[in-house]
């Protein structure tokens, strides 16, 4: 069990695209630095003043490297202070250095390891650690070795669950979109399948005139022309989408002018205003229906989701390249920094962006939330 264990970990992958190094970063660095120097200047008992502050502070250059390369981070910054340690006993003094901020910088490399390293660095990284509190153990006693021990594996345990969080993230937005793109592709199957139904309809149609009206049958033939073309397209779009076996509804999906049905004014708070404009004709029935989608789940966010909203504001504004969805409500104020991104904004975003448009969503300009999405008429690779 305990050697699948350690393959297991062995074979994990790093955390892939880590965050760059922030001006958070250089505040810590920072404060760091700064206890440093104070502690070099009102400490009396440091011994090895000026080595204890240069080889501290060195080592404080190493910060922007603890989340791309934790191991060596972990391995330089671990290695010089037990090199300081094992020198200073040598020489028969005390090895400090500047104890208060040199424990909050190292204690901060086992969290990094863990978050961001590969399994073969997490491995590594806790193997050089173990020979470190060893080494100092030897000097200090076992009893600072538990308490290091305890330190480091508080510090590595929260590491390793922020990684896993993060990755249960990362794995719950791949299964939206997944799902985002089957119900997409559903309705493209479900819409070509209704094309290819009429197409043989005119043809058998054709076929049953031919030999009395030869002129209806060309009439026949232009009309199968047509919906082979609008076929033709929406399969384009199909193209790589996933599909999960359900049967086809050959009915028509919900198009623009169903939008319509969204409006409320029951009298019940909020009512749903809605304004169709613009050219709405000849628009791709994926895209037709994305809209309406789009729209659908934007007002239901709403309902659910706005505090105090008394209006819904939903238009639909066609032109001859796009259909423009605006989807404002007149809610409570949202601090941006007080977003919860949801999965069905994840969701939103690649049905629009599966058909080549876009979707923007957050806080309106003066209060409520605001949807915007622009969707091309004839949907992706038109």
């Amino acid at each position: 069990m305990l050697i699948d264990a350690v393959r297991s970990l062995w074979a994990e992958p790093r955390v892939p695209a880590p965050p760059p190094w922030t001006s958070r970063d250089r505040m810590l660095v920072l404060a760091l630095a700064t206890g440093a120097l104070l502690e070099a200047l009102l400490r009396d008992d440091l011994v090895w003043r000026t080595s204890a502050v240069v080889i501290g502070v060195g080592l404080l250059m190493m910060a922007p490297w603890r989340r791309t390369r934790p191991l060596l981070v972990v391995a330089v910054v671990f290695g010089l202070i037990g090199t300081y340690d094992r020198v200073a006993v040598l020489a028969g003094v005390d090895p400090e250095l500047a104890t208060l901020w040199i424990q909050v910088w190292v204690l901060l490399l086992p969290y990094a390891l863990t978050r961001w390293g590969s399994g073969r660095q997490i491995v590594n990284g806790i193997a050089f650690l173990l020979i470190f509190l060893a080494i100092v153990a030897g000097r200090t006693g076992w009893g600072d070795l538990l308490l290091g021990l305890l330190f480091f594996g508080f510090s590595a345990t929260l590491g390793t669950t922020a990684r896993y969080r993060a990755a249960s993230r990362v794995r719950e937005l791949d299964q939206v979109r997944l799902r985002e793109r089957e119900q997409l592709a559903r309705e493209l199957h479900d819409t070509v399948a209704h094309h290819v139904s009429a197409i043989a309809v005119q043809a058998q149609a054709g076929q049953a005139v031919a030999a009395t009206s030869p002129e209806l049958a060309v009439d026949a033939l232009a009309v199968i022309e047509t919906a082979a073309s609008r076929t033709l397209r929406e399969m384009r779009a199909m193209v790589g989408m996933l599909r999960d076996g359900k049967d086809a509804d050959l009915a028509p999906q919900p198009g623009v002018a169903d939008i319509a049905r969204l409006a409320s004014d029951t009298g019940e708070w909020p009512r749903v205003d809605v304004h169709l404009t613009g050219d709405l004709d000849e628009v791709s029935p994926t895209v037709a229906a994305a809209t309406f989608r789009l729209a659908q789940e934007s007002v239901t966010n709403a309902m659910r989701h706005a505090r105090n909203a008394t209006r819904i504001d939903v238009r639909v504004c066609g032109d001859g390249e796009a259909l423009h969805l605006s989807v404002v409500d007149d809610g409570d104020a949202v601090a941006s920094d007080r977003i919860s991104w949801g999965y069905g904004i994840v969701g939103m975003t690649e049905r629009a962006t599966l058909l080549g448009g876009s979707l923007t969503a957050g806080p309106g300009p003066e209060r409520g939330w605001s949807v915007q999405a622009v969707l091309p008429r004839a949907g992706a690779g038109a």
